[in-house]
């Protein structure tokens, strides 16, 4: 061999050597010079497992990658392994492209702080820095091809609010990104965290003039993200929802407005209330089907809106009220956080982004096929008196016919129960070119008025006894022009007794229903409504005229009056005994009544009664609370023993202010919890369930031995039957016992039937003969 065949063959020996010294070294030599210079160049510190680099196929995997917080030991960002393929040949050309990029298992933390992201010093970095800057401008045809992401888990922290909220189970497959391509197709699917529910989808986007199309599927996906938002307008309360969508949208991002979007959104089992076991309002599903909405094209085109099994609780309390309570008065809470411009809240977020949608509505062409609304529940309560008042609208249900902005008129329709009586059906025509034409009827049926009685009594200080309430009318609107009719009657109104509480105000109410309750023992008015709708007039000549007529014609009447008074009150007395709110006793006249009976049953032997109570449970109830803890407070100031009482001691607890600042200390200090709005929920930790159900009991089993204490004496009390108590609530809101003969009837009480019946028949009340018949169906003695 020549001298410089051995040189050629050394050099070529030693070319080889490194070569392979490269291909063995590549990856070994990648991997020390990332981590060695990954805090210099990004100011994160990356380690990794090990990296396998193929020069010859351009083949790289990272395997076990961490990217570590700024400054910190944290994992920001991690991966079981990171494949890449790099188009080797095409660097020849000037063009870098990987041909496929998969993240395997990846893990991410995005931290929010006010305005802060904890990726800011990335992309500080990577626009800062001139080496960097360099070789991205040197990468002009750079394409990243064929992105997967496989099985992944990320996690959002808004420490602020704070949120703390992570997807598992992230998959995205995307074409990827060329140069010379403006467009990104995707397709993603994911699962919440913690909670059921899955998402899938697919997009497109435009990178260059920003539009995009979307598909998304939400399946049974808990919104449980929602509630950490909710807490940074609340000062407390809970929300839980299920949210199953089907949407295909597209438009532009950089417009709101520019959306066009059709499909359904469901929203099911919600509930938001003061805790999980407090709901102030909530739904079994609400329904949204879209055909098209595009704010852009001033179209709202949709097919049904469907809200199953609502409820809705509203509260007063003598500050503020439920609602006020969690966001803060007048909202407060909500604008504060409006206003603070270093961070931004997910709910306020998508409200804004709804009015953005919505504001062009009513100069747009709308559409609404089917509104329903099925099996509501909407309840009042007022805290605010003595005792509190609750209405509740049962089974409210709520239709209406086709909206069309390019159609005739609409009409809807309200129906409900009020519990525990009455009805209310609300009819309605309105154009939907313009909400000022309307037509109106309404009319509320069979309402007792003593269910008013906690306003009554507070602004009074008289109770009402018994009576029924009939509102109707007829409000026609043109271009905002009214005219209206209404209809207001009350039937056998009725004064008892007068509060003794120190609390209540005083208005003589006997004097006023001298004025205002006509001879038919009726209030009977006529109330028109003209003007517009910005500023209505009513018209009060009938309610006037009715009152001077009073002052005039009814003196002389007296007499005739009378007469009805007492003969409704032989027959009522002869029906039922009622009983005051935790009290056992009889009036003298309840006891003449009883004895009537009894003497009835000495001179009749086959004649029976059978008594069935009928109690108002929950004002029993609520009475005894009350009662129990002005007693506690009672016993604690005055050195009254607990077991102790005598009459002198039962009027002076009566007598206690609900409002009283002593007796609102006293409790406030035995109970100390800010979620307890009302004075009633304060009671009911320093007075046991059991201790009111025991006390109740006691009142029953009382008031059934005095009942029964004459026909006892009189040796008949084997024809008294007595039923257990019913679970119907009285008509007339005090409980009672209802009594029914089984033999031959008292000759007063059929006189007194069949002197009713001719009064019936005759002026004046003979025109609200059918209205008392109504009223029978639900209280028996209403004749």
């Amino acid at each position: 061999m020549t001298k410089r065949k051995k040189i050629l063959l050394r050099i070529a020996l030693a070319i080889l050597i490194v070569f392979v010294l490269t291909i063995i070294c590549i990856s070994p030599i990648t991997k020390y010079l990332i981590e060695k210079y990954s805090e210099q160049y990004t100011g994160r510190k990356i380690t990794m497992d090990w990296v396998y680099v193929n020069l010859f196929t351009g083949t790289i995997h990272f395997n076990d990658l961490q990217i570590r917080e700024s400054k910190s030991d944290s994992i920001f960002f991690s991966t079981n392994g990171i494949d890449a393929d790099l188009a080797m040949m095409k660097l020849f050309k000037g063009t870098y492209e990987l041909t496929h990029l998969t993240l395997d298992h990846p893990k991410g933390t995005i931290i929010q702080n006010n305005k802060n992201f904890n990726f800011d010093d990335l992309i500080e970095n990577f626009t800062t820095n001139d080496s960097i800057v360099e070789i991205t401008k040197e990468l002009t045809h750079l394409n990243i091809l064929d992105i997967k992401i496989i099985d992944g888990y990320f996690t959002y922290i808004e420490e602020i609010i704070p949120v703390n909220y992570s997807i598992k189970e992230v998959n995205i497959e995307c074409t990827g990104y060329r140069w010379d391509v403006d467009t990104i197709a995707a397709t993603y699917s994911l699962l919440p965290a913690i909670g059921p529910g899955e998402l899938e989808g697919e997009s497109m986007l435009n990178i260059k003039n920003r539009d995009y199309r979307i598909g998304t599927r939400m399946t049974a996906f808990d919104m449980q993200l929602i509630e950490q938002y909710l807490k940074d307008l609340s000062n407390f309360g809970t929300f839980s929802a299920i949210l199953d969508a089907d949407i295909y949208a597209f438009g532009n991002l950089k417009n709101a407005e520019n959306i066009t979007a059709s499909g359904s959104l469901a929203l099911s089992d919600f509930h938001f209330g003061k805790s999980k076991a407090e709901d102030y309002a909530s739904f079994d599903r609400l329904e949204l089907v879209i055909n098209e909405l595009s704010p852009i094209n001033h179209k709202y085109l949709f097919d049904s809106l469907w809200l199953n099994e609502p409820y809705i609780k509203y509260e007063r309390y003598d500050s503020l009220d439920n609602i006020q309570a969690i966001f803060g008065k007048g909202g407060s809470n909500i604008a504060s956080t409006q206003s603070n411009s270093q961070s931004s809240n997910l709910i306020l977020e998508i409200a804004d982004y709804v009015k953005e949608l919505a504001k062009n509505f009513f100069q747009s062409v709308y559409q609404l096929n089917t509104l329903k609304i099925e099996k509501a529940n909407i309840v009042y309560s007022d805290f605010t008196q003595r005792e509190s008042f609750s209405m509740e609208l049962d089974h409210f249900a709520f239709d209406a016919d086709s909206i069309d902005k390019t159609h005739g008129w609409v009409d809807f329709t309200m129906r409900s129960k009020i519990k525990p009586y009455g009805d209310l059906v609300v009819k309605m025509d309105i154009n939907p070119k313009d909400s000022s034409d309307f037509k109106l009827n309404y009319h509320f049926d069979e309402i007792p008025i003593t269910m008013f009685n906690p306003y009554v009594i507070s602004q009074s200080s008289y109770h009402l006894d018994r009576g029924s309430i009939e509102l109707k009318g007829t409000w026609i609107v043109r271009n905002g022009v009214i005219q209206s009719d209404n209809h207001l009657l009350v039937i056998d109104p009725r004064v008892t007794r007068k509060s003794r509480s120190k609390d209540a105000n005083w208005v003589p109410i006997p004097l006023v229903f001298a004025f205002i309750r006509e001879r038919g023992n009726v209030i009977d008015y006529e109330i028109p409504i003209t003007g517009d709708l910005k500023d209505p007039k009513f018209h009060l000549r009938d309610v006037i005229f009715d009152v001077l007529s009073n002052i005039f014609i009814k003196p002389p009447t007296t007499p005739y009056r009378l007469t009805v008074k007492n003969v409704e009150k032989e027959i009522e007395e002869s029906l039922e005994l009622k009983w005051p709110m935790n009290k056992t006793s009889l009036l003298p006249v309840q006891k003449r009544f009883i004895q009537k009976i009894a003497d009835h049953i000495a001179k009749n032997p086959d004649v029976t009664i059978t008594v069935t109570p009928e109690l108002n449970i929950e004002k029993e109830k609520e009475y005894i609370l009350i009662y129990e803890a002005k007693k506690k407070y009672y016993s604690a100031t005055s050195g009254m023993n607990k077991g102790d009482s005598d009459e002198d001691d039962v009027n002076a607890i009566d007598n206690i202010s609900m409002k009283d600042p002593a007796f609102i200390k006293y409790i406030d200090k035995l109970v100390k919890d800010s979620l307890l709005f009302t004075m009633q929920s304060k009671f009911e930790k320093i007075i046991s369930k059991e201790t009111v159900q025991k006390k109740l009991d006691q009142l029953m089993k009382e008031r059934e031995q005095m009942f029964l204490a004459e026909f006892n004496d009189a040796g008949i009390s084997g024809h008294v039957i007595l039923k257990k108590e019913s679970k119907k609530t009285p008509f007339n809101w005090f409980s009672l016992y209802r009594i029914q003969y089984n033999g031959k009837l008292p000759d007063d009480l059929i006189e007194a039937n069949q002197k009713m019946n001719e009064l019936n028949d005759k002026a004046p009340r003979k025109e609200f003969r059918e209205a008392r018949r109504r009223n029978r169906k639900t209280n028996p003695t209403t004749k």
